[in-house]
């Protein structure tokens, strides 16, 4: 057993015995506390009865994102808060569903989450395996900015609807003008720890820049864009409000708030597997780029479509590598490529961390997704485009605990590092 796997299971074990001891304190039972449960449709209509529930009472679907992906024999992970808990798990029993509680007491696990030592990057090793506010993103952001300044750039690439700052860093070593890279976290804002990976992405290729080969490689060969929180209002608003929000905080003239920045590109918008229905959670927006995230994005992305060789877009949970298409089932042109590319990084990510990740199209591999910004990259010209599903398969789902972060991290670290050299490879052989 490798020393890697003893720490992080004693990281584990720690977190659990603190649940317990703040469940002993307080005296809660499970009928009380907000639950995670996995649940399991056998018929149609257990399949229906599942499908109301999500719909009709207070809860937040996990998985499948949208009640219409629920199918029989298809696994739910579905989070109920305490005041909905009777009435679920009544009707739950009542039809013979098959049910069990994924994580009980969620709410002192968020707060264990949200519970920060300090804001300054520099005051401990551990900054990096901790999640953050968005004031201590952009605080980090400001900060690493100046202590690097010779090879870290801000670029405010627009506002979000709140009128927040999406800011990206480009990291370029050695000579300007090079192919680029461009990886964007945190679009659905309760994946945490999708912008816990950029920042160690970044923190990485900082520490490691002429130690590690690989990814001394990638970056004397490319520039890297790091857009850190793609959804910061609604990022902001899971650590103020509701945990489980996932879409951004724009207000139209509909009762209802937020669109999915994941279904809100030109790509077979609005078709089937998203939602004109202001109140979804794959709700497509007025017209394409209707938000001003996405907007700012995709005007970017134009702006550097010549220079722009790999686009990855890193989401959480279910452990997955996919790439276009997700908005039809179509193949890619070079869909063997990309197949190649996602199965090489899987097997490493399965050789170094005994962890297994899924791979291929998205339409086939999971279900049709319309709007996706990595279908849109791909339709604009960048034909190396991604979609990382990181950690994990639905053990603590969105709140994936902090000790996870480093192995997450890194996992999602290696996949980039495996596909990014295979894409500059390719492009100096077909520049030849």
């Amino acid at each position: 057993m490798s020393v890697i796997y003893l720490v992080s299971t004693m990281k584990t074990i720690t977190i659990w015995f603190v649940l317990v001891v703040q469940l002993l304190k307080t005296g809660h039972s499970s009928e009380k506390n907000d639950q995670i449960l996995s649940i399991t449709p056998t018929t149609l209509e257990q399949v229906g009865i599942v499908k109301n529930i999500s719909n009709q009472y207070e809860t937040a679907l996990w998985q499948p994102v949208h009640s219409q992906y629920i199918k029989e024999e298809t696994v739910v992970h579905l989070f109920v808060p305490a005041n909905s808990s009777a009435t679920v798990k009544d009707l739950l029993q009542r039809y013979n569903i098959a049910h069990e509680v994924l994580l009980d007491n969620t709410n002192i696990l968020i707060e264990m989450q949200t519970r920060n030592d300090s804001t300054d990057p520099r005051s401990a090793t551990s900054y990096y395996e901790r999640y953050h506010s968005l004031e201590d993103i952009y605080y980090w952001i400001n900060r690493t900015a100046q202590d690097h300044p010779n090879i870290i750039k801000t670029i405010l690439i627009g506002s979000s609807y709140e009128k927040r700052p999406l800011y990206a860093l480009k990291l370029s070593f050695n000579s300007e003008n090079k192919n680029a890279l461009w990886i964007d976290c945190g679009i659905h804002a309760r994946e945490w720890i999708s912008p816990a990976f950029c920042l160690w992405f970044v923190q990485y290729a900082l520490a490691f820049y002429k130690q590690n080969q690989d990814i001394t490689n990638i970056l004397d060969n490319m520039d890297v864009y790091v857009l850190p929180v793609m959804n910061p209002d609604g990022y902001l608003y899971t650590w103020t409000t509701n945990r489980m929000w996932r879409k951004n905080r724009s207000i139209s003239r509909h009762s209802c708030v937020g669109v999915d920045l994941n279904r809100n590109f030109d790509a077979n918008w609005c078709t089937e597997g998203a939602s004109n229905d202001p109140c979804s959670e794959i709700y497509c927006g007025a017209f394409p780029e209707s938000e001003p995230e996405s907007e700012a994005v995709a005007n970017f992305l134009r702006s550097k479509k010549d220079t722009i060789q790999l686009y990855l877009s890193i989401h959480a949970y279910s452990q997955m590598l996919l790439f276009p298409y997700s908005c039809t089932l179509d193949e890619a042109h070079n869909h063997n490529d990309l197949l190649e590319m996602a199965q090489e990084a899987s097997q490493n990510i399965r050789r170094y961390y005994r962890s297994t990740y899924k791979y291929g199209a998205g339409a086939q591999t999971i279900y049709l997704a319309p709007g996706g910004s990595d279908d849109w990259a791909y339709k604009l010209g960048i034909k190396y485009s991604f979609t990382f599903e990181l950690q994990d398969r639905g053990r603590y789902g969105f709140l994936l605990p902090p000790s996870h972060i480093s192995k997450a991290s890194n996992e999602a670290l290696l996949a980039v590092k495996t596909i990014a050299k295979r894409v500059i490879e390719k492009t100096q052989a077909s520049a030849v």
